[in-house]
């Protein structure tokens, strides 16, 4: 199947809207360097069935780490995962490790795990209780925060949020923060796409779909990297806080109503 039959087979409203919400993910994930995927299964899942949604954001997802992750060019980040080390070890050791857990623990269950208190956070941050870690332990903090965020991913496949509020409690400067999101979304896109390339859930008929949403994720990436560049720390701060709140409300609503 080609682009042309796979276009030919949506309406053109559809298409429109497929294309608006690509568009603002991508804006999104340039803007503060996550959330991508959960506006797009979200977004596509209302208009398009569910293993499509999910087949249609594996390239993108893919694709638009890539370019977070070497924005400031290849030594930085490399620099970035020297500097991160920790974190992304012990995430990858405990991924691994809690993979095999699957199925001991719902779905539902973990997701408000994982929202509650992901919402809570944001909110006394935002609020202005703000949790600072002290750069001393910043070994100690490193290993737990990776760890959690690896024993999370492992069972449910979501190991953003974790990562996210590490950055925002140890302070990371904007360059940073984006470069280190892209390194870590990046091993998990790979390995997103490799699942689902063995699923069947990315297949001849759902390949060129999901390759033709590139265009427009790296555009609205275009736009929010442009943002981004422009706001202060404080405002790049205070965005990935808002984000997480609608990340952890999005998770809340899935461990509830499923």
């Amino acid at each position: 199947m080609d682009l042309f039959d796979v276009f030919s087979d949506m309406a053109a409203t559809t298409l429109i809207a497929a294309t608006l919400i690509i568009l603002f993910a991508g804006f999104v994930k340039g803007a503060v360097g996550f959330a991508m995927p959960m506006i797009m299964i979200s977004g596509l899942g209302s208009i398009l069935p569910p293993e499509t949604a999910l087949a249609a954001l594996i390239v993108p997802t893919l694709v638009t780490n890539i370019r977070q992750a070497s924005r400031g060019g290849w030594a930085a980040a490399w620099q970035s995962v020297k500097d991160y080390r920790v974190f992304l070890i012990a995430m990858l050791i405990l991924l691994v490790l809690s993979a095999q857990l699957v199925g001991v623990i719902s779905s539902k269950a973990l997701f408000l795990v994982i929202g509650v208190p992901l919402v809570a956070f944001a909110v006394l941050q935002l609020a202005g209780f703000a949790l600072r870690l002290d750069p001393e332990n910043r070994t100690r903090d490193e290993a737990l925060m990776g760890g959690f965020a690896g024993f999370l991913g492992g069972m449910s496949g979501i190991w953003g949020p974790p990562t996210v509020m590490y950055l925002t409690a140890t302070d990371a400067p904007k360059s940073a923060a984006m470069r280190v999101q892209g390194v870590i979304y990046g091993i998990g896109s790979i390995a997103l796409l490799l699942a689902h390339l063995r699923s069947g859930v990315l297949n001849p008929s759902t390949l060129p779909l999901s390759i033709a949403a590139v265009g427009p994720a790296l555009i609205g990436m275009w736009i929010g990297f442009k943002l981004h560049d422009r706001m202060p720390q404080a405002t790049f701060r205070r965005a990935m806080l808002l984000v997480l709140v609608v990340a952890g409300l999005n998770l809340i609503r899935r461990g509830l109503f499923g």
